[in-house]
């Protein structure tokens, strides 16, 4: 099989990897409610911690962010850069849209930070730099996610990773779309701040 082959291979490997539903999984295990039915309904860590279990919510940050740096590694390994991307792409539509849960996922923040570190470690340091200096002055998880993901695929193109940046760009509109309902709260001044109950 050639490298542009791999291609869609290297998608569906990633897919497969981002759709694992670790907040579902790890909160099923530990035997406490269905995370869907509370705060935003999502998958990932911050809602996780609504359950008010916080080595749960670090968990699932971690693993949610781990199967898309490990799908970029493996794809990367096979045939090369291409294929990493599209293997981090594929990660990051399989949290958001799962086949396993009927395509409803999590927000995407923690994939979004494993795919980074995959791809371009730097970038992953400059949206955890972005993300805890706005939290820290906001207190806002979601405005926090969404100002380092805006900021990333400029960061990533003024150092001339061009690819990268067009990549993430796409992550970055996907991640908004995901975060519909939170920017709708933050506009009316409703949305919960870090530490509050939804």
């Amino acid at each position: 099989m050639g490298l542009e082959a791999f291609l869609p291979v290297a998608f569906v490997i990633g897919y497969l990897l981002g759709s694992i539903p670790f907040g579902l999984v790890l909160t099923r295990l530990a035997g406490t409610q269905d995370i869907r039915a509370i705060g935003s309904g999502s998958i990932g860590a911050t809602n996780v911690l609504r359950t008010g279990r916080k080595s749960l919510a670090a968990g699932t940050l971690l693993l949610d962010a781990l199967k898309g740096t490990v799908a970029v590694l493996i794809a990367g390994y096979i045939a090369g850069p291409n294929a990493a991307m599209m293997a981090g792409l594929g990660a990051f539509l399989g949290h958001l849209f799962p086949v396993w849960l009927k395509f409803k996922g999590g927000k995407g923040v923690a994939t979004y930070i494993g795919v980074l570190l995959g791809l371009f470690w730097p970038g992953m340091v400059v949206f955890c730099l972005l993300w805890l200096a706005t939290a820290f002055t906001t207190r806002y998880s979601s405005l926090s996610a969404l100002v380092a993901a805006f900021i990333t695929p400029i960061f990533l193109w003024w150092f001339g990773h061009l690819a990268l940046a067009a990549l993430f760009a796409v992550l970055t509109l996907l991640l908004f779309y995901a975060h519909r309902e939170n920017i709708k709260r933050l506009q009316a001044g409703k949305e919960s701040r870090i530490g509050e109950k939804a």
